[in-house]
């Protein structure tokens, strides 16, 4: 039997994942001796509220060997033969380095066949609901992944910025630049590049940088092609809406959806901030 599983960089709509078999290996959070696990011990809400209670960011890792041995190892107890184990990109984490060691540590009892996504949020996303629906058809391991290796080379992501003190927090910016980009009203935007998130340019308003953000998917995608999209957001479910709505009416989108954005990259850009994601299928 083959599984899939990932890590809570992944994000998806809550019904998607109440329909699909996912199994989820929680990412670790920690407020100096306080520790949680990401969705299980800890919500988005609750982290911001410890946030703007501390005044401080939490120090996010990715899950341990050991806890990728215990998640294979019930998986392998539930029957399962074969994981594909998607994970958040190798650039921006070592939650990928954890699978892959861990692999090897169940390698009598079920084959792992770790899968570096790249990226994570709803990009990630797209890819375990694709593996999944591929598995359910009962397609081989090897179709699985080469369909993985497509969409991660077409995948794209943007975001913009609405709160700069949580980047001034993590030390992406200084002080004296969160207050002046505030006084100017100035939102960066965010892009994906070769695995890594970049500034990828900055919009007097945030309608402009919504604007730049779909002019860029415009670019990369195209208005023709069948494509996926997502909005995704930090505590902004209708702006996120509102960037999904008018998206699907720009491209000849198949399939969408709005979620909330992994907390691990959440803390580091803050409440408000929304992005897009889409790849050609």
């Amino acid at each position: 039997m083959l599984r899939v599983a990932t890590d809570s960089t992944c994000d998806l709509p809550p019904e998607y994942l109440r329909q699909q078999d996912i199994t989820i290996v929680p990412i670790n959070i920690s407020f100096g001796a306080e520790n949680y696990l990401d969705g299980v011990t800890i919500d988005r809400a609750e982290l911001y509220q410890k946030i703007e209670q501390l005044g401080v960011l939490p120090r996010t890792s990715q899950p341990s060997v050991g806890q990728f041995q215990a998640v294979y190892d019930r998986l392998a107890d539930e029957g399962a033969t074969e994981i594909i184990s998607l994970h958040v990109g190798s650039k921006l984490s070592g939650t990928f380095q954890s699978a892959k060691l861990a692999k090897e540590m169940v390698a009598q009892r079920v084959a792992i066949y770790p899968f570096d996504s790249g990226c994570g949020s709803a990009g990630m996303g797209f890819m375990v609901l694709e593996a999944l629906r591929m598995a359910q058809a009962g397609k081989s391991v090897t179709d699985i992944m080469a369909r993985l290796e497509v969409i991660r080379a077409r995948i794209n992501i943007t975001l913009i910025v609405r709160d700069l003190r949580f980047a001034q927090m993590s030390g992406r910016v200084s002080k004296l630049q969160s207050n002046l980009a505030s006084l100017l009203h100035i939102k960066p935007m965010i892009v994906l590049r070769d695995g890594l998130l970049s500034v990828g340019g900055k919009a007097r308003t945030e309608s402009r940088g919504v604007d730049h953000m779909l002019q860029i998917m415009t670019e990369r995608l195209g208005t023709t092609a069948p494509v996926n999209l997502a909005a995704v957001h930090a505590q902004a479910q209708d702006a996120g809406q509102a960037l999904l709505d008018r998206a699907m009416t720009m491209f000849n989108c198949r399939e969408g959806f709005v979620t909330e954005l992994a907390a691990s990259l959440a803390v580091h850009f803050g409440p408000g901030t929304v992005g897009l994601v889409g790849y050609r299928l």
